[in-house]
């Protein structure tokens, strides 16, 4: 449970100072995304979410 909090607050964290430091990037970044195939889209998110597993796992095995 304490990973799930930890990660969750980093991600709120770095999100917010995206918003805070560059609010009309994420326009330009939204449009780009809009402007991509659903295949890639899709593609770029489970590229992510295995990136961030891996991260957790190697958080767990060197941390525990």
């Amino acid at each position: 449970m304490a990973t799930i909090l930890l990660g969750l607050g980093m991600v709120l964290t770095m999100e917010g100072l995206v918003l805070a430091l560059a609010p009309s990037r994420i326009e330009d970044i939204l449009e780009f995304i809009r402007s991509l195939p659903v295949e890639t889209r899709r593609a770029l998110g489970l590229a992510a979410m295995a990136f961030g597993v891996l991260l957790i796992w190697l958080a767990e095995t060197f941390a525990g």
